[in-house]
């Protein structure tokens, strides 16, 4: 019986055939699983997909990772005392390979020193344009994911109070991401009043004043699938600068959602956003991308930039997060999921975008 894997792969071989390419290896955990339903980390040890154009599938791992055999798949492993590449160099076929982006460069200088007959070729595109277009069960795992992010972000503003401080917040952000059944946590971002002029800052033990813009930016993989969302609110009260700035940002916001459909290139999301931002007088102070792609990943294509050359695609699913950033004052950013549909888009994150004093 065919599975949502026999499916995935059907369109990477689709997409190798474009490429030119007859063999690949796949080595990045996030595409392995999305292959296979495999979840390895491998650190420094290998773990590598093959796929050829005759269909055949071939699992490479060491014996700790656990892995076993699956129909219509062959398994060979090898352990700490074995070279890994053993059962790789024997089995690849001679000629152009095409070699996924993240495989560490250790691995393929090996293999090219064993095989000289095989030419390595960047391979990644194959899966990657796989992945941008999600199946109906990565959506639905992403809408999962994002109504979890909702109300996690709903918990964190609640808990703003007189004394808070950046990293307890987003402590407790953590905590609640746990609660709720999330997988590897990477950190949050909270960030207060002129710390949010810096997009990426990490959080600290700065203490809220009054007037602070507040920037949650929380994200985190449920268990596998990422929610991404950022919202912006203000500490007891908001200058008519603040009050400026929010409503630019949550125009931008709403202006490059209103554009998102298929067949437009993702440039023009970037510059509905944009124009609003400058025609406000900020266009300086945003500083970023409209957004990224994401899904097993936080960060994977399609990439959402004033030069993305991508073509929007129904399945495809990114973030839209314009942002303003003064520094030494403040920080808005507002961020929301959004889903290429078949006649525009959906927005994943039904959080109010509307202005919020808290405290």
């Amino acid at each position: 019986m065919s599975t949502v894997y026999d499916a995935r792969i059907e369109r990477v071989l689709c997409n190798m055939e474009q490429e030119g390419l007859s063999q690949i290896l796949v080595t990045s955990t996030a595409s392995v699983y999305y292959l296979t339903g495999v979840w390895v980390e491998p650190m420094e040890r290998l773990l590598a997909f093959y796929l050829d154009d005759s269909g055949r599938r071939i699992l490479f791992g060491n014996d700790l990772f656990g892995l076993q055999p699956a129909a219509g798949r062959e398994l060979f492993l090898h352990n700490d005392s074995d070279d890994p590449l053993r059962d790789i160099v024997r089995l690849v076929k001679p000629g152009k390979i095409g070699i996924d982006k993240a495989w560490p460069s250790r691995f393929l200088i090996s293999l090219l020193n064993k095989r000289p007959d095989c030419v390595p070729a960047l391979g990644s595109a194959p899966v990657d344009n796989a992945r941008m277009r999600k199946d109906a069960e990565e959506i639905e795992a992403l809408r999962r994911a994002s109504k979890i992010n909702d109300s996690v972000v709903a918990a964190a503003i609640d808990a703003v109070r007189e004394g808070a401080i950046e990293s307890q917040l987003a402590a407790f952000v953590e905590e609640k991401f746990r609660e709720a059944g999330a997988g590897r946590g990477h950190g949050q971002l909270v960030c207060f009043g002129p710390n949010g002029a810096d997009p990426h800052h990490e959080p600290n033990q700065t203490v809220v004043r009054n007037g602070d813009s507040i920037v949650f930016d929380i994200f985190i993989p449920i268990p596998y699938y990422w929610c991404d969302m950022t919202r912006t609110v203000f500490f007891r009260s908001a200058s008519d600068e603040a009050r400026r700035v929010y409503e630019t940002v949550r125009a931008a916001n709403l202006a490059a959602e209103a554009v998102i459909r298929p067949g437009v290139p993702m440039r023009e999301f970037d510059h509905a956003a944009r124009e609003v931002i400058e025609k406000a007088g900020y266009g300086p102070y945003f500083t970023h991308r409209l957004g990224h792609g994401i899904g097993l990943e936080c960060h994977e294509p399609p990439d959402n930039s004033s030069v993305s050359e991508v073509i929007a695609e129904p399945g495809m699913v990114f973030s839209v997060e314009p942002g303003i950033y003064l520094p030494g004052k403040l920080g808005v950013r507002i961020e929301d999921l959004v889903l290429v549909t078949e006649t525009g888009c959906e927005v994943l994150n039904a959080y109010s975008k509307d202005l919020q004093i808290v405290g």
